[in-house]
C-alpha cells in the first residue's frame, strides 16, 4: 500500500474517531462470507459502523486524536474490525445476540478484543456484559424521571382510595 493511501486511511479514521464518541474494537477473522454479511447487516439497522483497519493505522490515527489511548494498544493484534456507535451499549448488545447461537466448543465470533465507552478503557472479552448493561443519557434520564414521579404517584393514588374507603363506610352506614 501506498504512503498516500495509508494517509488517507489514517485521516478518514481519525475523522471518525472523532465523531462517535464510543468504539470497541473486535476480532471477527473467522466469520464466513454469510455470517460476515449478517453482521454487517445488524450493524446497519443499528445504526454502528463496522470498519476492518490495519492495528498499525488504526494506531496512528488514535495517537492524532486528543486523549490518551495507549491502553488499547495491548489489543491490536491479530484481525481487527472497530465498531463505532453514538450508543455506548449498542455494539456490546449486537455482539452478544451474534454470538448467542454459537455452539459448544465453536469460539465465538465476533469476539470483543477491547472497547472505548464512556472515557473508559475495557480490555478483554470478560467485560462484555457489563458494557450490555451501561445504560445511555436517554435510559438514564427516564429512570431518574421515574423516580420523581414516583412519590407523587403514590400521594395521589393514597388520597384516590382513601376517598373511595370513606365513601364505601359511609354507603354501609347508610344501608344499615
Amino acid at each position: 500500500m501506498r504512503k498516500e493511501d495509508k494517509n488517507v486511511i489514517i485521516e478518514q479514521l481519525t475523522t471518525t474517531l472523532k465523531e462517535y464518541p464510543h468504539f470497541y474494537l473486535t476480532d471477527i477473522e473467522a466469520l464466513n462470507a454469510a455470517k460476515t454479511s449478517n453482521l454487517r447487516r445488524e450493524c446497519f439497522k443499528r445504526e454502528v459502523k463496522l470498519v476492518v483497519v490495519k492495528n498499525t493505522l488504526l494506531k496512528k490515527a488514535l495517537d492524532s486524536v486528543d486523549g490518551d489511548f495507549s491502553p488499547l494498544d495491548v489489543a491490536l493484534k491479530g484481525s481487527t474490525a472497530v465498531m463505532f456507535s453514538h450508543l455506548a451499549n449498542v455494539p456490546a448488545r449486537l455482539i452478544k445476540d451474534f454470538t448467542k447461537d454459537a455452539k459448544k466448543g465453536e469460539e465465538l465470533k465476533p469476539k470483543l478484543k477491547a472497547a472505548y465507552v464512556q472515557e473508559s478503557f475495557y480490555i478483554g472479552a470478560e467485560h462484555l456484559d457489563a458494557l450490555v448493561n451501561i445504560k445511555s443519557k436517554n435510559e438514564l434520564i427516564a429512570d431518574v424521571v421515574a423516580l420523581l414521579q414516583s412519590p407523587a404517584k403514590n400521594v395521589i393514588s393514597a388520597l384516590q382510595s382513601s376517598g373511595q374507603t370513606i365513601l364505601g363506610i359511609l354507603k354501609t352506614l347508610e344501608e344499615r
